[in-house]
């Protein structure tokens, strides 16, 4: 799905009907600030969106997931293509996912083993403190890959509005968390809590 083509697509049919970007967002119940975030293609309207979004621009979701309106004879084509690419777009979101767990318990391995050889083994000095730097070298490479590929995998519900959204690697990093949730502000509302990964735009 092309996110700059679904932008423009946006602010061509908001145009076209009249409505200024707070008219349409106030249609809504959203800020102003997401649907310039759409039309600018930073990002594209929740799933729970896309019906009222529709009916409000008078378009159908096949024409705002294709960013175009789609003629009888392409609408079977473009629907196919837009369900394949939401399919691969969870795919992606869960193989990152895959590939975050499995860089954090490589690195706890790694660490662990360069830790317990500098500390148990009878290494000269000079030995043991480059064990030592490279186990901290090591978590600090394999934590930061973690953490870019959990980013990526997937989107954080806001438990005030509903939003998904993805977060900076800096905002994701200094979220107090769970497992399964993470303390982050919304870009939507504005408002801080506990938000819950999701791996998909399902609802």
């Amino acid at each position: 799905m092309d996110q700059i083509r679904t932008g423009k697509f946006i602010a061509e049919r908001r145009r076209s009907e009249g409505l200024t970007q707070a008219e349409l967002a106030e249609a809504l119940g959203i800020s102003d600030k997401t649907v310039s975030k759409w039309e600018c293609g930073k990002g594209l309207p929740e799933v729970s969106l896309m019906l009222p979004l529709c009916e409000r621009l008078h378009i159908s979701v096949n024409d705002l997931l294709s960013g175009a309106r789609v003629t009888e004879e392409d609408y079977r084509r473009r629907a196919e293509e837009n369900l394949l690419s939401l399919v691969q777009e969870n795919h992606e979101n869960r193989k990152n996912f895959g590939l975050s767990l499995v860089c954090g318990i490589v690195t706890v391995i790694a660490v662990c083993a360069l830790t317990a050889l500098a500390s148990f083994l009878e290494l000269p000095a000079p030995v043991r403190v480059a064990l030592l730097i490279l186990a901290v070298a090591t978590a600090a490479a394999g934590i930061g890959a973690a953490v870019l590929l959990d980013v990526r995998a997937g989107y954080f519900e806001c438990p005030h509005c509903g939003a998904l959204f993805v977060p900076t690697a800096g905002a994701y990093v200094k979220g107090l968390h769970t497992f399964t949730r993470r303390q982050l502000t919304c870009p939507e509302c504005g408002k801080t809590g506990m938000c819950k990964k999701r791996l998909t735009r399902k609802n």
